[in-house]
């Protein structure tokens, strides 16, 4: 009888159920996790900016600087950045998740049946990141990072005035937490959201586009897509645009004639179901049921979003790592772990609204992570 320790080419189960080796499945799920590090598309990607950083020092205002006419004599003023920086904070959490599996199990499971779990993983990430963002984008609560500095949320009354923007002062009182005052979403409601937003000089660029995040229940409990412009919605309420519909909208009859671009049906990968005031409306079931935001964003993982989204320094704690545990094969019992943190970068950049009939804002508490 042979004797002595064994490896794993001594191992009885090395594939699954239909004959697909188990270090090829291990090298399929690590592909499938650097695609989904690389080119996934969420509403995450476009509210947030990755960055390494602890804390960024970010202009809260969109401005430009202008040329003066020259003369004769003397020299022109000089310029700098813009002085009106906020210094903003990150968070940061260590999260992680398990597979287990047994060898048993392992014999007699086909290769989809093992990835069926990694494909729950990757939902429960999606899940995380996208739920975190968005409690930061909907909660004006202020918290301090490892390093003490302060993450803060979106403008939210608390003191800080927000700089002037083309002549256009605020006070300390300014925020970008608002309650529509009514139990269903009406036209002016997102038309204030619009305003607060380009107040303050975001979405006017043309490299940036405005965007309506708004629930399925709540779009469709507003009529959303049958919004027109001086047409009432309800008594002594109008709406000041239309909305135009995209091609995701099922196919209607109607003798209207559509002056100006239609909105593509999809953005970065997002469902564009139409545009109201320019904006493009997209619906998400992330977005909790009695909210709805406008952001202005620059694209996946543009400087001008609205949200950090900080990760480690080191290149190798980056996005959402497969980790071998204890096993023959690494794929036996592994952990799948996500660093990651939060804070506003542009806290004008955004507004939301619950809707209710409450005059104070009160952040959900239903948003999955």
């Amino acid at each position: 009888m042979a004797k002595g320790i064994s490896t794993r080419g001594d191992v009885l189960v090395n594939m699954t159920a239909d004959g697909v080796d188990l270090n090829e499945v291990w090298g399929e799920l690590q592909d499938v996790l650097e695609l989904w590090n690389t080119e996934r598309k969420s509403v995450t990607d476009l509210l947030c900016y990755r960055t390494v950083n602890v804390a960024d020092a970010i202009a809260q205002s969109v401005t430009t600087d202008s040329f003066e006419e020259a003369t004769e004599f003397g020299i022109p003023q000089a310029i700098r950045p813009p002085s009106d920086v906020l210094k903003l904070g990150y968070s940061f959490k260590d999260w992680d998740l398990r597979t287990a599996f047994t060898w048993k199990f392992l014999r007699e499971a086909t290769s989809e049946q093992v990835t069926a779990h990694v494909t729950r993983v990757l939902e429960a990430d999606n899940t995380l990141t996208t739920g975190t963002v968005l409690n930061r984008l909907f909660d004006p609560a202020t918290r301090l990072n490892e390093w003490g500095h302060t993450c803060y949320g979106l403008w939210a009354s608390d003191g800080m005035v927000p700089p002037p923007y083309l002549g256009k002062t605020f006070a300390g009182d300014h925020t970008h937490y608002l309650t529509t005052g009514y139990d269903v979403l009406d036209p002016p409601d997102v038309e204030g959201l619009l305003y607060h937003v380009k107040e303050h000089g975001y979405g006017l660029h043309p490299a940036v586009t405005i965007v309506i995040l708004i629930n399925p229940v709540d779009f469709d409990a507003a009529g959303m897509s049958s919004w027109r412009a001086g047409v009432e919605v309800r008594t002594n309420v109008k709406a000041k645009w239309d909305f135009i519909p995209s091609a995701l909208m099922p196919a209607w009859i109607s003798d209207e004639t559509i002056h100006g671009p239609v909105p593509n049906s999809e953005y970065n990968g997002l469902q564009v179901w139409g545009s109201y005031a320019g904006a493009l409306v997209i619906q998400s079931n992330y977005v909790p049921r009695g909210y709805v935001a406008v952001v202005a964003t620059g694209g996946p993982n543009s400087d001008a979003n609205p949200v950090g989204f900080r990760e480690h320094v080191n290149p190798a704690y980056q996005g959402l790592r497969h980790i071998p545990g204890n096993g023959p094969y690494p794929i036996q019992d592994s952990f799948y772990v996500r660093g990651f943190g939060v804070g506003t970068r542009h806290r004008g950049a955004a507004a939301v609204a619950q809707i209710t009939t409450n005059t104070l804002y009160t952040p959900p508490t239903t948003i999955e992570t």
